[in-house]
């Protein structure tokens, strides 16, 4: 997983030749899933300054993908700090699209939202999402200011919509952990769900839970999304 010989790999746990280098501290911290505390112990073991990632992290934690798996009646999306899809359950893929479907590029919620809409299918605006998102942009902006897709998506987005040259222009940050979210859907029509938002704070991602009201029509529209999604993944396999 580390790109590291087994017998390298136990040369470097006995202490024996020379020091490992950056790039194979950095290997060796992704495969071992390692947080920052525990990065930094490890570029000090081996004399090395730890510096934080140039861009946002994509690897979601195992513990992550585990959650998202025991979840089946909440859709459940990982999106890290610019706003990328990096990981999703079935009912989250039915509510809102197939993102194993697009290349990666496009598995991003901004890009989809200011500059490929869809008024018939996806979630909508209710004059908050847009604040938010680009509160948090502006925020990943200034902590990744060398990060090449980071500020490739800003001039995206700038060169695209009007709408968002606005509100980055507001230069708000601003932080909502809870929202009330409505989705139109082509078969199910119009769902009212919660959207909580839970950071991974050693990633620098969010994972967003969206859940029906227990008892409404929309608990019995995401059940049957969810039944959707599930088959959907078993054709798929």
């Amino acid at each position: 997983m580390a790109h590291v010989s087994a017998q390298h790999y136990t040369r470097l746990e006995q202490g024996r030749g020379s020091l490992p280098s950056r790039a194979v501290l950095g290997s060796l911290a992704r495969a071992l899933r390692l947080d920052d505390a525990q990065r930094r112990h490890l570029f000090a073991l081996a004399g090395e300054a730890f510096s934080a990632p140039p861009g946002p992290p994509s690897d979601v934690p195992e513990h992550i993908h585990e959650l998202i798996a025991r979840l089946r009646d909440t859709a459940v999306l990982v999106l890290d700090a610019k706003y990328d899809v990096l990981a999703w359950n079935p009912l989250a893929a039915a509510l809102i699209e197939d993102f194993s479907a697009l290349p990666p590029r496009e598995r991003n919620t901004l890009r989809r939202h200011f500059l490929h809409p869809d008024p018939t299918h996806g979630m909508v605006e209710d004059g908050h999402l847009g604040r938010l998102a680009v509160g948090h942009l502006r925020a990943t902006a200034a902590r990744y200011p060398d990060d090449a897709p980071t500020q490739q998506l800003v001039r995206d987005l700038r060169r695209g919509s009007l709408e968002f040259i606005r509100l980055w222009n507001t230069s708000e940050v601003i932080e909502r952990r809870h929202q009330i979210k409505t989705f139109i859907h082509p078969a199910i029509g119009t769902i009212r769900l919660h959207s909580d938002m839970l950071g991974v704070p050693d990633r620098d991602q969010r994972v967003v839970l969206m859940t029906a009201e227990p008892g409404t029509p929309d608990e019995t529209a995401i059940r049957l999304l969810s039944v959707i999604g599930t088959q959907r993944m078993g054709v798929a396999e």
